[in-house]
């Protein structure tokens, strides 16, 4: 099961750590956002490396969708209303900054990068299509109503943001990782102070960063409580037609539509890690009855670290550290998120300010409703009795059919059916 973008682009390869190293700065894991750290402190002149336990963008980032947009669901409603105006605004220039940066790079790199309009949609009710564009327009962004889309069923309307972008993940990620100091099959173990324990050797650093998707230390930052992973689907089709546009549903559970290389990119089918869910079999059922003529070329699974009220965790690792880092929690938006995320640390472990770190920073609030959702489930399944249990935190593991692994329902460690790790915080394969 290997996606669109993993069949068509060879990444680089990188060898192994080899002893005991020094460095000014360690990041560790090699998806979109670590890379995108690497690649800021390569061209800013700082002594860094990248540890990756596999290799580059072998996770999250090859599963993607790609979508490069500002437009997160219809988020700034839900901002405003959370922590107010500034706080939304300065989510949205993140964003912009984040959008713009792709935009340069992608100016001279190859990897299909194309302007497309972006658009959020609803089946039915308009009211919280209404309340987001008030929100944009409290925060001064052009946002437009689209009452005519181009999808296979009727639509009540939507909200348009002009000039967003897609391009091909891992053709930029090969673009942007050459001559970079990474180390793959380096699997960081254990943090002593700021010294890395890895499988091939020790790693000295003055600042430490995580981009390890989930945060693998449990001891500080609540993360294991503050998160929870959510999978989609993914169906790639050919004999389809061209949206010209990229759309999602105002619903968790809704559709995603976009094109690449003539094929159709279809989302959705998503659930809870560890909790049954459409899956496949709810795209395939769309697709027969939308698209009959439709030949189904790739299909894949995505997972998502989502966190308590919308906005990621990005900075200070627990609230009384100034030299570790981490970024984590990006609801489904981790193509501009990662950008953000990389921007943003890398002025941190150079001690220079940056205007969003107040807005992104992990030292906030954990008082959300879905906290509760989230203590609950972890306390239903570490008391439920089963023959397979996560080694990262001791919950049940749950058998998903659809995909064949065992996925644990509190924190989203998944696991080939013979034990072997495939998606952290869980940092070890199974016991026999």
């Amino acid at each position: 099961m290997k996606s669109l973008w993993e069949q068509t682009a060879e990444l680089n390869h990188f060898d192994h750590l080899d002893g005991d190293i020094k460095t000014d700065v360690l990041i560790i894991g090699g998806g979109m956002a670590g890379l995108l750290c690497a690649y800021q402190l390569h061209q800013a002149g700082v002594p860094y490396v990248l540890a990756e336990a596999a290799t580059l963008c072998s996770g999250v980032t090859k599963n993607t969708t790609a979508k490069l947009t500002i437009q997160h669901g219809l988020i700034y409603h839900k901002l405003i209303t959370r922590f107010g105006v500034e706080r939304a605004r300065g989510y949205l220039a993140a964003q912009e900054e984040a959008l713009g940066r792709y935009r340069t790079l992608c100016r001279h790199l190859d990897c299909d990068y194309v302007e497309q309009d972006s658009y959020v949609y609803a089946r039915d009710n308009l009211r919280n299509i209404e309340r987001e564009l008030d929100a944009l327009h409290r925060l001064g962004f052009p946002g437009e109503f689209a009452s005519q889309l181009p999808l296979p069923f009727p639509v009540a309307g939507g909200v348009k943001f002009p000039h967003q972008a897609q391009f091909h993940p891992l053709k930029f990620a090969v673009a942007i990782s050459q001559g970079l100091h990474i180390y793959e099959h380096t699997m960081v173990k254990e943090l002593i102070g700021r010294t890395a324990i890895t499988n091939h050797g020790r790693i000295h650093a003055k600042h430490i960063v995580v981009t390890t998707h989930f945060p693998f230390i449990n001891r500080h930052g609540s993360y294991f409580i503050k998160l929870y992973q959510h999978r989609s689907y993914v169906l790639a089709l050919e004999h389809t037609p061209d949206l010209h546009g990229m759309y999602v549903d105002q619903t968790q559970t809704g559709l995603s539509f976009r094109n690449y290389g003539g094929m159709l990119l279809v989302g959705g089918g998503g659930h809870r890690t560890g909790k049954q869910g459409g899956n496949w079999r709810e795209l395939r059922q769309f697709v027969k009855d939308a698209y009959p003529d439709a030949t189904e070329k790739h299909h894949w699974a995505a997972q998502d670290c989502m966190s308590l009220d919308n906005l990621p965790y990005i900075g200070p690792y627990w609230s009384n550290t100034s030299d570790v880092y981490v970024a984590t929690g990006f609801n489904k938006w981790g193509m501009t998120n990662s950008m953000v995320a990389a921007t943003l640390l890398c002025d941190l472990v150079q001690d220079k300010q940056n205007p969003y770190a107040e807005v992104f920073s992990p030292v906030r609030s954990i008082f959300r409703p879905q906290l509760a959702v989230n203590a609950l489930e972890s306390t239903i399944n570490l008391l439920t009795p089963s023959t397979r249990h996560c080694p990262h935190l001791g919950c049940a593991l749950k058998w998903n059919a659809a995909e064949h692994t065992w996925d644990c329902p509190c924190h989203g460690s998944r696991f080939t059916r013979d034990g072997k790790l495939i998606d952290n915080p869980a940092t070890k394969d199974l016991k026999p």
